[in-house]
């Protein structure tokens, strides 16, 4: 027992190092950042996540203390989904913070108090017995009179022409500045950002319905759960489908959108890849065709939307996908905003059966190399590898080569790409799970683990998906990563000026057994992505669950969450520490350092320092980003599944961190309502 507690507190697996020039400024911050605001999801179109104030320093980062609170008053009912979590990061711009709940209440607060100015509740259908998830990440901002892109782009050598009328003057009547929403209704919503009022003459009266020119239109089987990509021009609205219920779903279809109008501009659907042009009346996008439920990311100079793939469902059988589409699975997809025609796609996982799809933000950076400036996109992944293209071109910065994976044995009626790409900048573990990795809390726990493992079918990363007959004593496979990925939708978090990105991956398996259909007795997807899923239209519903012991930890030993650094001068990851405790997690309130999993994402800061949330246990934490050190951390009265922001005050200058701390159902983690800021007392300024 000595042994084991001393063992918790060793650093086996950390990597300690320091990115020593990390003070250096050789970059820029993104088009548009004005140092105070935070303008969309991952503070700029860019999706970097990066907040240009510097008032917060190594220095002086351990006299954070709480500003405000603010409850949002909204709170888990009686029919909900298990899945329903506040992943929301607030918005600060035009003066005030926006936010969302997960029944996609939008509202505004003062940045300074968090004093409640207006809210706007859409009334969604709460009888949510068929949503399988109700979550809202954020809102999008818009202002007719804001230029967010810089110069515009000159023509290249790559042929890529420029975005010739982002600086073109922007006619509009009412609602100059806007707050655009999605709801879990299925449809995109317009307000006026300084009262909360419906746009009326946007849309059907401040309202698009994305059920149009829908082949299926089943209540809640639509749910765009990420806030839309707003330039200036154009608003680029995708949105998630249940997974895993059926192979009979509403389209993948990315729409382009008038900002002024809500007129329907373009529509690009993977199933027809070639098409962009709106239909015509009576026809309909291609059901389940591939969609996006991430947040895309804008280059205005470019004149480009960044689309994050996810997988035609259902997730985890694939013998009858659309071979149009199939290219465009869990890949990064540059489309032109004004057309909505493809510039060009990159692939990430060929034929993915894994749920491996890319759920991060993708972030542009304009990296500094010796031959000058060059445009990149950096695209984090499920499976752990990290992809760097130029955003451009889609050509690779960062080599990703072809390499043979195991092709034997698919579940009956699917098949197995013969290689996949692996790029040079991972995550993914070198050396496979072994039965002697088995962990646990005790030798019971540990050698029933040991027994689950020897029960499931396991050949490294891309072991294929398993069928349990009931008559093999294999009950399925071990699917490491599994589908929460070692990277999820928080995304990466990147300072351009220092050229350094912020990671926070994890490290979980997951057992999944395809179940033959005569022998499953699944009904409905249950409110939830995990437990037997129907998969209608296939040959096999699915089980997913965690790889868990019998007590409900962790089969595979600790660490299972890290935060990490990569130097992008260099493209070589830096440190990597374990991080979390179990304090909030485990069935007694130990803090025991094991590294817990997190789901959400970083910020970094100006001033040289990071900040996440996400973890089981409820704190928000500071980091040094020159080598990871755990500077501060904040309580939190629930759990922070979400992506910290921050901020400086228009009125005082004070620059703030925020964090909503509303839980998560899936994950276990505590509900609640609580909108947390944090900043130096005021003689700190």
């Amino acid at each position: 027992a000595g042994v084991g507690i001393v063992s918790q507190f060793k650093d086996y697996h950390d990597i300690h190092a320091t990115i020593d020039d990390a003070g250096s400024q050789v970059g820029s911050p993104a088009p548009g950042s004005n140092g105070k605001d935070w303008t969309a999801f991952g503070s700029n179109g860019y999706g970097d996540r990066y907040a240009p104030a510097s008032q917060i320093t190594p220095e002086n980062v351990a006299r954070l203390q709480p500003a405000w609170t603010y409850h949002t008053g909204d709170f888990k009912g009686p029919d909900d989904p298990v899945e329903i979590a506040n992943e929301v990061t607030p918005l600060k711009v035009n003066g005030k913070l926006y936010i969302c709940t997960p029944h996609n209440i939008v509202i505004a607060l003062d940045p300074d108090t968090g004093k409640e100015l207006w809210r706007h509740d859409p009334k969604i259908n709460r009888d949510a017995k068929d949503y399988q998830h109700m979550i809202c990440r954020g809102v999008s901002y818009w202002d007719s009179a804001a230029d967010t892109a810089g110069a515009p782009a000159a023509a290249t050598s790559t042929g890529v022409p420029p975005a010739a009328d982002t600086h073109a003057p922007v006619a509009v009547g009412e609602c100059p500045r806007r707050i655009f929403a999605t709801t879990m209704d299925a449809t995109v919503i317009a307000l006026d950002a300084d009262t909360g009022k419906l746009c009326e003459s946007f849309g059907d009266h401040g309202v698009i319905g994305l059920y149009h020119g829908m082949g299926m239109t089943k209540r809640g089987f639509l749910m765009p759960t990420s806030p839309v990509a707003v330039s200036r021009h154009v608003l680029v609205v995708a949105a998630s489908v249940t997974d895993n219920y059926s192979n009979d779903e509403p389209s993948g279809v990315i729409r382009g959108y008038d900002t002024v109008t809500g007129k329907l501009l373009w529509a690009w659907d993977p199933a027809r890849p070639d098409q962009s042009a709106p239909l015509k009346d009576g026809e309909h996008y291609v059901n389940n065709s591939p969609n996006s439920w991430g947040v895309s990311s804008v280059d205005e100079k470019l004149g480009l939307a960044y689309i994050p793939m996810g997988n035609q469902t259902p997730d985890t059988w694939g013998g009858d996908r659309i071979p149009e589409a199939e290219k465009y699975n869990s890949a990064i997809v540059a489309l032109d905003l004004a057309t909505g025609k493809v510039r060009w796609v990159y692939q990430t996982m060929h034929h993915d059966i894994w749920d491996m799809d890319i759920g991060g933000q993708p972030s542009l950076v304009d990296l500094d190399r010796d031959g000058g400036k060059v445009p990149a996109l950096i695209a984090t992944t499920k499976r752990g590898d990290i992809y760097v293209l130029n955003r451009a071109t889609g050509q690779l910065l960062v080599p990703a080569p072809e390499k043979p994976v195991p092709t034997d044995n698919p579940a009956p009626g699917d098949k197995l790409s013969p290689t996949q790409p692996f790029s040079a900048l991972s995550y993914l573990p070198r050396d496979p799970i072994k039965e002697a990795d088995m962990w646990g809390t005790t030798p019971f726990d540990q050698l029933a683990c040991r027994i689950i493992f020897r029960q499931h079918r396991y050949e490294g990363p891309f072991t294929p998906q398993t069928v349990d007959d009931g008559k093999s004593p294999i009950k399925g496979a071990l699917i490491s990563p599994g589908p929460l990925g070692i990277f999820e939708w928080g995304g990466a978090a990147i300072d351009p000026v220092r050229q350094v990105m912020l990671l926070n991956p994890n490290f979980m398996g997951f057992l999944e057994r395809l179940v033959p259909r005569a022998q499953a007795n699944a009904d409905s997807a249950g409110g939830n992505e995990m437990g037997l899923q129907p998969q209608y239209g296939t040959p096999y519903a699915v089980e997913i669950k965690a790889f868990l012991s019998p007590l409900g930890f962790p089969c595979q030993a600790p660490p299972w969450g890290y935060v990490a650094a990569v130097d992008l001068k260099t493209m070589k990851k830096s440190w990597m520490l374990k991080n979390g405790t179990t304090r909030d997690s485990a069935p007694v309130p130990i803090a025991l350092p094991l590294g817990v999993p997190s789901l959400g994402g970083m910020v970094t800061t100006g001033g040289g320092v990071a900040f996440l949330g996400a973890t089981l246990d409820y704190y928000l934490r500071a980091y040094d980003i020159r080598n990871g050190k755990v500077l501060w951390k904040g309580r939190l009265p629930a759990g922070g599944q979400a992506n910290p922001m921050s901020y400086v005050s228009d009125k005082t200058g004070r620059q703030y961190v925020v964090i909503m701390a509303g839980g998560h159902g899936s994950l276990g983690t505590k509900m609640g309502d609580t909108l947390e800021a944090f900043a130096l007392p005021e003689d700190s300024k």
